[in-house]
């Protein structure tokens, strides 16, 4: 599981596929650690700021009427999302890991994102603040938000944006998108990897599979509410989620390719009521627009770039802020990079205090904004963003900029 830092991901979504194959390529299939757990660096996410503790689940879903388009024996398409949810009580709950402990292995053996040779980082030992399996508060049913990762990238690097929208009441679900991502782990251990791909016809069979895989996504979380279990194993499932979901009030953000893929799905699906892209390129190259660039959203949208990835320099996203007819706003961390937009952000400086990272290798991943400002100014204009979208609660933060997040500029 390896982010090449090298690459303008923002460019176009080919390049970032033909790179991030390439990495992938060169990763071996995942073997036990070598290195005692205790002997490796450990980091701590940012806490949430919201008044809710914050609990967590998973599922397995299996859709029977798809064949999994990259596997080679015709099997249906499997998924592995995570639930974020706001919890009645965290006490007497294992706090989640970060990563399962699969792929934990295969990001250890992979070069820790180039950061740290195998061993170095405890990346199975690492805890996010979520509490595995807590009752759910189910006092009212909340809005539910999906994230998807970026391009081959796994639904871990979403995990701090989940569990602080999870603290202010939103039901966050992450999805990996099966041998796409980095990594994914089953139940009982079962660990699918990256396949080879590259060039626009996969890409855009990438794009295709990312939105089926929402859409279902989607249809699994009704069968949820209304009273069925839809974890392919059948497991218990925690109190109350069923009643905590208002499938009324959706939203989806993304990072990159996953910014893409809430744009691309927001086309087609009007279950999502609004969402978010996250520095993600809608274009499979310079004069291949995705079509929901060359057509546009009549919904709520919100492009979340830098200085380079605006709709005043990049065609994918002109196109598509020209042709949207609904509410939109593009916001530039100016001196952020490309995955300041993930967990990056927070665990690439608490790294470097160990690891004396060079400077160009972080500046590539995550620019040279202050790291916490640029979490939190995150944090602020996503959930007010969907605060407004998805609640009806009207927020200043939304109508210009702000001394209090002096990095974010406003495009118009």
């Amino acid at each position: 599981m390896r982010i090449p830092p090298v690459v303008n991901t923002s460019t176009s979504l080919a390049l970032c596929l033909v790179v991030a194959a390439g990495a992938a390529a060169s990763a071996a299939p995942p073997t036990p650690p070598s290195p005692a757990a205790d002997e490796g660096i450990r980091f701590a996410l940012p806490e949430s700021s919201g008044q809710h503790p914050v609990g967590s689940t998973e599922l397995h879903l299996v859709d029977g009427d798809r064949s999994d388009p990259w596997a080679t024996d015709d099997r249906a398409r499997e998924l592995m999302v995570s639930i974020w949810y706001p919890a009645r009580r965290a006490i007497g709950h294992p706090r989640q890991p970060y990563m399962p402990p699969g792929v934990a292995r295969a990001v250890d053996e992979s070069g820790s994102f180039q950061l740290a040779g195998p061993g170095r980082i405890d990346w199975a030992g690492i805890r996010t603040e979520a509490a595995v399996m807590a009752p759910v508060d189910d006092r009212q049913a909340r809005p539910v938000v999906l994230y998807s990762p970026g391009l081959q990238i796994s639904r871990t690097l979403g995990t701090a944006t989940a569990v602080e929208l999870a603290s202010h009441g939103y039901v966050v679900v992450t999805v990996d998108h099966t041998f796409e991502a980095s990594a994914v782990e089953f139940p009982r251990g079962r660990v699918e990897l990256q396949k080879p791909m590259s060039g626009i016809a996969a890409l855009k069979q990438v794009m295709d599979t990312r939105m089926r895989d929402t859409r279902f996504v989607l249809d699994q979380l009704a069968v949820l509410q209304t009273g069925g279990n839809p974890d392919a194993e059948g497991r218990r499932l925690p109190k109350g989620l069923r009643k905590a979901l208002n499938l009324e009030r959706v939203g989806m953000y993304g990072h990159s390719g996953g910014g893409a893929t809430a744009a691309e799905t927001m086309r087609v699906d009007r279950r999502i009521d609004a969402g978010i892209n996250m520095d993600g390129t809608l274009q499979y190259s310079d004069s291949d627009f995705l079509p929901v660039a060359r057509e546009g959203l009549d919904r709520p949208f919100m492009l979340m770039g830098k200085a380079n990835q605006t709709h005043l320099n990049k065609p994918s996203w002109a196109s598509f802020w020209d042709r949207s007819t609904g509410w939109k706003r593009d916001l530039s961390l100016e001196q952020g990079s490309h995955f300041s937009y993930t967990d990056a952000q927070s665990f690439v400086p608490a790294l470097d205090e160990h690891l004396d990272i060079p400077a160009q290798l972080r500046e590539q991943y995550i620019g040279t904004v202050d790291p916490g400002r640029s979490t939190a100014a995150q944090r602020a204009f996503i959930t007010a963003f969907f605060d407004q979208h998805l609640r009806g609660r009207p927020q200043d933060l939304l109508h210009g900029p702000s001394a209090a997040h002096p990095d974010v500029r406003f495009i118009d």
